[in-house]
């Protein structure tokens, strides 16, 4: 289960991006599909905190005897 500790940070990569995307957006006077892209970035930093405290938990659940 080595894979957990990269997916979250996935996640992390995909909210800048979309960040990104949504300064672009909202620069060009697309304030709909701005917002739409600052939801996702929530999403993705949301989700990259969430798969740190449950691979941090499965890895504390792992060590014990």
């Amino acid at each position: 289960m080595n894979y957990l500790k990269f997916t979250q940070y996935a996640y992390l990569i995909a909210a800048v991006l979309f960040a990104i995307d949504g300064f672009r957006e909202y620069n060009a006077g697309n304030k709909e599909g701005a917002y739409l892209r600052f939801g996702f970035t929530a999403i993705g930093v949301f989700m990259f905190f969430f798969r740190r405290k449950f691979a941090r938990k499965f890895e504390d659940h792992n060590k014990k005897p």
